[in-house]
């Protein structure tokens, strides 16, 4: 796939399409995996950012606490832990 943005967010992109399905990961172990450990909110930005979604897989990526975060792609959050749901993974709410 051919994925057009900046060239952190392709990093971050192509993390994404590592973790396999029914398995999240949080912001901050995406940072880490990329070299970038300081940067887990620059990592959710970039999962916002996402024009890919759910192809590259944004919405396995949850917060540090358990809960699912943001979801920026059609349906927000509830289409956020639908997919999850169906992969066999079910998080925590959101913080809301």
């Amino acid at each position: 796939m051919k994925m057009e943005g900046t060239y952190f967010q392709k990093l971050v992109w192509t993390e994404l399409l590592a973790i396999p399905s029914g398995e999240v990961r949080t912001y901050k172990q995406i940072a880490e995996a990329i070299g970038k450990p300081s940067a887990a909110r620059a990592v959710a930005n970039a999962c916002a950012a996402n024009p890919y979604a759910p192809l590259v897989p944004c919405h396995r990526v949850i917060c540090s606490d358990g809960t699912v975060g943001g979801y920026s792609s059609y349906g927000g959050v509830e289409r956020k832990l639908d997919l999850l749901g169906k992969e066999g993974f079910l998080p925590l709410r959101s913080k809301q």
